[in-house]
């Protein structure tokens, strides 16, 4: 149940539109719901502000159709992450407005109309092969209704095509910057923003990258201040850190919170 839902609700027991006991049948799948395969988190938006997430990764296309069904049932979004064209494909029978974005490998659904996008957050990636990476970031920030703008291509190897676009970085209420290789972007970009950095760290890269051990190592290893660091090729966990950033940032209308 969103927190629009529970507040109609509320607001129906309390005018004397539905009774306690109308209202506690509504209420009987909290917290969570149990259906054959999984344990679905109901009351996360409630809690967290985001509803539960879907991981395909090791689940059937079956399964991962099941809990979106449920999810939507319950809310009004769905993102689901690493997911295959199989099961994207499931999902869509089941659920025909969900989008699939096949380079990200992430599906989004949303009940109704998105509301206008808030705040700003800069998604950032060092060459075109992290654009995976960085579009489930992007993905993930914009289904917490934070505007995006993405930066593809800027990485330090050509370190004035990053440069050209420092004003507009500096914008931004948080950053994500993805990179494999040696992972020395986000450095670079947490020494020229005022911003969280939240820095991914990617598997791409040749033999002694080790599989995105390398940046991570680099990353976590930033002489920037500002800069924290999630798993290799963690897009969704980057993009996540950086809308709930997005949202303390601005107020229910967008606009820079102001201190009392």
């Amino acid at each position: 149940m969103t927190p629009d839902a529970l507040r109609t609700l509320l607001d129906r027991v309390k005018s004397g539109k539905s009774s306690v006991a109308e209202a506690m049948k509504e209420l009987r799948a909290l917290p969570f719901r149990d259906v054959e395969h999984a344990r679905l988190d109901t009351h996360r938006h409630l809690r967290c502000g985001f509803p539960e997430v879907i991981l395909g990764q090791g689940k059937t296309p079956e399964e991962i159709a099941a809990i979106a069904v449920e999810l939507l049932a319950q809310g009004d979004r769905l993102l689901a992450t690493r997911v295959s064209p199989e099961a994207a494909r499931a999902v869509r029978e089941k659920v025909p407005y969900a989008v699939y974005h096949e380079r990200a490998r992430v599906i989004t659904a949303r009940r109704g109309p998105a509301p206008a996008p808030r705040g700003l957050v800069a998604v950032v990636c060092a060459g075109t092969s992290d654009v995976p990476v960085a579009e489930e970031a992007r993905l993930t920030a914009e289904m917490m209704d934070a505007r995006v703008e993405s930066f593809h291509d800027v990485g330090i190897a050509g370190i004035h095509r990053l440069l050209g676009e420092v004003a507009r970085l500096q914008e931004a209420n948080a950053l994500v910057v993805v990179a494999g290789m040696e992972g020395a972007l986000a450095s670079v970009v947490g020494g020229l923003v005022s911003r969280p950095v939240i820095a991914v760290p990617t598997s791409v890269g040749y033999g002694a990258s080790l599989g995105g051990i390398a940046p991570l190592l680099t990353m976590l290893n930033s002489c920037a201040a500002g800069v924290s660091v999630v798993n290799i090729d963690n897009g969704f966990g980057g993009g996540y850190l950086a809308g709930l950033i997005n949202s303390v940032a601005v107020g229910a209308d967008g606009a820079p919170r102001r201190k009392s």
